[in-house]
C-alpha cells in the first residue's frame, strides 16, 4: 500500500471529524516511512492523551503496518485556539 501524507490527512479528517490535520513526511528521502501529525477534533474532548493516541492508531490500523516511525499530537479546538494565541 502506497501512504502518502494526503492520504493520512483524508482519512484523519474524515474518520475523526478533524477540524485541523498537518502531516509531514519526515522521511530522510520523503519514502513516506515516518510521519508527524497534528490532529484537532472535538472528539479528543474529554478523553486523556493515551486514549486520544489510541483513537488515531485505530483509525490508520492498516496504514501503521507499513508506517515505521509516527510521532501524533492530539488536540481539542479549544486546545489549538489556545496554542495559536500562545
Amino acid at each position: 500500500m502506497a501512504i502518502s501524507a494526503d492520504h493520512l490527512r483524508d482519512k484523519l479528517t474524515k474518520e475523526l471529524a478533524a477540524v485541523h490535520v498537518d502531516v509531514e513526511d519526515t522521511s530522510s528521502n520523503r519514502c513516506a516511512t515516518s510521519f508527524k501529525v497534528l490532529i484537532v477534533s472535538s472528539q479528543f474532548e474529554g478523553k486523556p492523551l493515551l486514549q486520544r493516541h489510541r483513537m488515531v492508531n485505530e483509525c490508520l490500523s492498516e496504514e501503521l503496518k507499513e508506517i515505521h516511525a509516527f510521532e501524533q499530537k492530539t488536540l481539542t479546538p479549544e486546545q489549538w485556539e489556545n496554542q495559536k494565541s500562545s
